[in-house]
Formats: structure tokens, C-alpha cells, sequence
């Protein structure tokens, strides 16, 4: 097969993917327990419906959570708004200003149509709601044929043993059994079923990492997944224009992007139907922008063009940067079907498609990863994009000491790794001295550091300008890391913060550790390292969701695919750069 014209080909489907968008669009889920005095002022203002507000908190007393939370706590007070989708009654019932139930009544018919208590009162998202996320990708007959894709496409049929077989079916079948809970709005078990998972791939990044080892080795012609990537990227983007929805992340960054254009302050001042959509870092809002101006906002929660438009940039950008990703790290032919198998691994993945579907912005975290990557053989250049990816979503942020310590610089008889005397020392590529350790080092890390530092302060220039550092802390990082959330096990079980800030205390000292051991590295090492700590830190956050995968996915894949097989004394991949 001429991988060229394969290349080109997927190019130009590319290109004019990235020209269209959809007619089909709706929205997603917001968070944060309404108080009763946002309910009663909700319902101020309304035209009277056929039910009343009295007649509908009497058809609410009678359902039987309302009964059981009068017992528990009795004189409880209601109060009653109409919703802002299809205006019926919301009759919250609450304990001094704790809502215990909330009723949903027909505001025509009076009939009840929905009862939530505890988490699911304030978190719309818990709730099971049929296609809030994915849409129809959550079909069995959609979801369940991508994943067989995905592991078959992947699969050594020689060799069914290999333990990286079960990396892939933790990611299809680990995380598929929570989301199936998820759907049904059972975040009970859900969220603690996502767990197992987490920990497994962390345990073989870690392993990857350190130890090397065996990957994934497919045995599915290089003709047959060039053709199952083309056919995927046109399914993808088919169930984006048709049948997708933009949630609030997706929404957050029109919203963003429209104050930057506008020269409007971009933290504190967002519209109140997504008050919560600054919560990100900078990037994430002016990476939208030329979708934006393009397809402009029409100042409201409506189809979204630019979020569907910049969603499918990602996606695609992130399938071009990993083939590009795979030609660098081996040569020639090898390296174009490196390329073509790490593009299929994301193409079929059901959780980079999950992402798509949802149109947010989790995927520009997972392109900028990859350009990290790209870009390992420049410190200039990798501090570069590893700050994009911080001010993006600040978890990539952890992953800066990996990135900072990476030296190319071989080592005698030897791979690259970490700058250590003894590789300092040494001659480089081609006979060349190499600088001393210090001058080295001051490349190295003094590079990575300087370029990390002026994108940063590029990119948050006008914010610390206005609003300022306290008001952008408060509106990001703070309000992140004091938020409380059922998705995650330390949300739904306070008793367990022992354990959660000894986790805490381990990923910190995993970050640490990573940017000088193992000093034998090349770009599949770091790249398994990376996906060691990412997971490490989603292991403790206090919000945590299946758009996260894709942010580790593609590195996984490098780490999988590309492994320098450092056990079966094997050559290691070549250098990316």
C-alpha cells in the first residue's frame, strides 16, 4: 500500500471535515445544588401554567421520598420554580436551606414525572439522563462494534496471552461495566467501579515505565487498519454532524472564545446559564476562537456550531499528530505503519469518540500531549506544549519535571535518558562532544523552563492584567480543588480522607521521582511515565469523568506500541524529533 497517498487522502477527508458542521445540537447537564432562594426566584415572573404552583407541592407531598424525609426531618419547606427546558414544576423540598427531594410535576397535566434525592438533586449529570453524554454512541449496536474494533484491530493473535491485552480490555471492558452503571444513573456504583481500572493502568504504566517490557504487537495487515482508520474518522465525524450534543465544557469555550474576540473580560462575567464555564485554563477559551469567528455565538445555549466545528478539529489534529508521532519514532516504512496503528487506536477507542460525541474540550488536551511528545528532542519546544496543555486543563501541569529532566543526549553504548554526569560526559550523535554537565543541564532544563515560562506568561498576560491573579485563582484552580463531587470515591465517602491524602502525598512523590529515575529513557518511557502520573492524579481529584481517558490514551498507545522492550534487550525506538 502507498502509505503516502493513504496520508493524503486522510488529509484532505480532514480538511473538509474541518469545514463542516452540524444542524443538531442540544444541551447538557449543569452542577451545583440549588438553594431556595434560587428556586423561589425561578419561579418569580412566570406565566400561570394549567397547574398551579400550590396544586403542583401538593401533588409533591404525596410521593413517598417526600414522606420518608418529613419523618427524618420534620416541618420540612417547599418552594417550586419552573424549569428552563420544558417549563414543568420543580418542587424542591428543604431543611433549612438543604434541599432532601426534589419533585418534577407536569405543569399541565399534574402529573409526577421524576423524584431525586441526594446527589442526584444537585448533579443533572448523575442522573442517567438517555443521551446527555454521547448520544447514540451509548447504543449497544454502536458502542459494542467499537469496541470489538478496537481490540481486534490491536489484537496478536499469535500471542492471545499478552498481558497488554488486558491493558486494552481495562479500557473497552474496566471502564465500560462503570459507564454502564453511569447510564443508568447508578453513580453509586458507577463511580467506584471507574476505580479498578484507574488502578490497574497505573500499575502497568508504572511497570512500562520502569521495568519495559511487553506491548502490543498487532497482527491485522497495515493495509486493513489504514482503511479501518479512513472508515472510522467518517463514522466519527458523520455522528457529530447527525446526532451529537455540546455540553457545558463544549459551551464554555464558544462563550470564552466570544470574550476574546469581543475584548471582554474573560474570568467572572459568565452568562448564567454555564456561571461555572471559567473554571479552565486560557487555552481551552482562545483555542476556540477561529471556530468561533467563523460560526459565530448566538448568545445562547442553541446548536453551537464553532464548539461542533473546534471538536472535530481536535479529533482530527490529534489522529494527524500521532501518525506524524509514529513516523518519527521509526524509520522508513516501519515508521508509517507505527503511525497508521497509533492513528487507528484513537479512531477506534469508543472513549476518544464518547469525547467527540460530547463535543468538549478534552481532546485538545490529548493533541497538545501528543506535540509534547513530538517535540521531546527540543526542550525549547516541549516546554512549549506542555504549558499550552496546562492552561488548557491544569492537570498536565504534574507532568512538567518528566518533561523538564528528558535528555537526548545518548548515553556510550546506551539510550537516552536522563541528564545524568555520566551521560553528560560522553560523545553525542555522529562523534560530537556533548557540553559538560553543567552547560548540558542548563540546556536541558534551562531550555524546557524558559520557553514554559514565556508561553505561560504570553497566555496570562491580559488575565493578570484583568481580572488578576486572585480573581483567576478563585475562578479556576480554587474552585476546583474546593468543589465537592459525587464522581469521585472521595466525594461520595468523606471517611476515607485518610487514604486520600495518602494518595495525594504518592502522587506527589511520583511526580518527583519520575524526573530522574529511570535514567534510561527514550520517548515510549516518558511517554508510559506520563500516563503513570496523569493517572495518578485523576486517582485523587474530586471530579472525576470518563472524558478524562482520552487525555492518557494516546500516550498509553505510544507506550504500548512503540515500547523500547528494554526486557527482551530489544533496540529502542528512535528519538522523536
Amino acid at each position: 500500500m502507498d502509505f503516502r497517498r493513504a496520508a493524503t487522502g486522510v488529509a484532505a477527508l480532514a480538511a473538509a471535515a474541518a469545514l463542516a458542521f452540524p444542524a443538531l445540537a442540544a444541551a447538557a447537564e449543569d452542577s451545583g445544588p440549588p438553594t431556595r432562594a434560587a428556586v423561589a426566584e425561578g419561579a418569580a415572573g412566570d406565566a400561570e401554567p394549567p397547574v398551579s404552583e400550590r396544586e403542583a407541592i401538593r401533588t409533591a407531598r404525596g410521593e413517598a421520598e417526600v414522606a420518608e424525609a418529613e419523618r427524618e426531618h420534620p416541618g420540612l419547606d417547599p418552594s417550586a420554580n419552573r424549569a428552563d427546558g420544558d417549563r414543568d414544576w420543580e418542587v424542591g423540598f428543604f431543611s433549612d436551606d438543604d434541599q432532601l427531594v426534589q419533585v418534577v410535576v407536569d405543569d399541565e397535566s399534574g402529573e409526577v414525572e421524576e423524584v431525586w434525592t441526594g446527589h442526584q438533586i444537585a448533579w443533572k449529570m448523575a442522573r442517567g439522563y438517555e443521551g446527555a453524554f454521547g448520544r447514540t454512541l451509548n447504543s449497544p449496536y454502536l458502542w459494542l462494534p467499537l469496541c470489538a474494533v478496537f481490540l481486534i484491530g490491536l489484537f496478536d493473535w499469535r500471542r492471545p496471552l499478552r498481558i497488554a491485552h488486558l491493558d486494552l480490555l481495562a479500557i473497552v471492558a474496566g471502564f465500560g461495566i462503570s459507564h454502564f452503571f453511569f447510564n443508568r444513573g447508578e453513580i453509586g456504583l458507577s463511580v467506584p467501579l471507574a476505580y479498578p481500572a484507574l488502578i490497574y493502568l497505573l500499575a502497568r504504566a508504572l511497570w512500562l515505565g520502569f521495568r519495559g517490557g511487553d506491548g502490543l504487537a498487532p497482527r491485522m495487515p497495515p493495509v486493513v487498519l489504514a482503511v479501518a482508520l479512513v472508515v472510522l474518522i467518517g463514522v466519527r465525524i458523520g455522528l457529530n454532524v447527525a446526532d451529537s450534543n455540546v455540553i457545558d465544557v463544549g459551551y464554555s469555550g464558544v462563550i470564552g472564545a466570544d470574550k476574546i474576540a469581543d475584548r471582554e473580560q474573560l474570568y467572572d462575567d459568565f452568562p448564567n446559564d454555564n456561571l461555572r464555564g471559567d473554571t479552565y485554563g486560557p487555552v481551552a477559551y482562545y483555542a476556540y476562537v477561529p471556530f468561533e469567528q467563523v460560526l459565530p455565538w448566538g448568545g445562547s445555549w442553541d446548536e453551537l456550531p464553532a464548539a461542533h466545528a473546534a471538536a472535530i478539529f481536535f479529533d482530527l489534529a490529534t489522529i494527524a499528530a500521532l501518525f506524524l508521532l509514529g513516523t518519527r519514532l521509526r524509520p522508513g516504512r516501519a515508521g508509517r505503519i507505527l503511525g497508521v496503528t497509533l492513528a487507528f487506536a484513537w479512531a477506534a477507542c469508543p472513549y476518544t469518540a464518547f469525547a467527540l460525541e460530547s463535543n468538549s474540550n478534552d481532546s485538545l488536551v490529548s493533541l497538545l500531549l501528543v506535540l509534547a511528545l513530538l517535540a521531546l528532542s527540543s526542550p525549547p519546544a516541549r516546554g512549549a506544549m506542555l504549558a499550552l496543555a496546562s492552561l488548557t486543563k491544569f492537570a498536565p501541569l504534574a507532568l512538567a519535571p518528566l518533561f523538564a529532566t528528558y535528555d537526548q543526549a545518548p548515553r556510550a553504548g546506551g539510550t537516552a535518558g536522563g541528564p545524568t554526569p555520566r551521560t553528560l560526559r560522553t560523545t553525542g550523535v555522529g562523534g560530537a562532544a556533548v557540553p559538560g554537565p553543567a552547560r548540558r543541564g542548563l540546556w536541558v532544563i534551562g531550555g524546557f523552563t524558559a520557553a514554559f515560562a514565556v508561553t505561560t506568561l504570553a497566555v496570562l498576560t491580559e488575565t493578570i492584567i484583568d481580572p488578576g491573579p486572585s480573581v483567576f485563582w478563585d475562578r479556576t484552580l480554587g474552585n476546583q480543588l474546593g468543589r465537592d463531587s459525587p464522581f469521585s470515591v472521595w466525594g461520595q465517602e468523606p471517611s476515607l480522607e485518610w487514604l486520600h491524602t495518602a494518595l495525594k502525598v504518592g502522587a506527589a512523590a511520583l511526580v518527583l521521582l519520575v524526573a530522574v529515575i529511570p535514567r534510561r529513557r527514550g520517548p515510549a518511557t516518558v511517554a508510559a511515565l506520563a500516563v503513570a502520573v496523569l493517572i495518578a492524579v485523576q486517582l485523587v481529584v474530586e471530579h472525576w469523568f470518563y472524558l478524562y481517558i482520552p487525555w492518557f490514551l494516546p500516550l498509553l498507545m505510544v507506550a504500548l506500541l512503540a515500547g523500547d522492550a528494554r526486557r527482551r534487550g530489544a533496540p529502542p525506538a528512535a528519538s522523536a524529533g
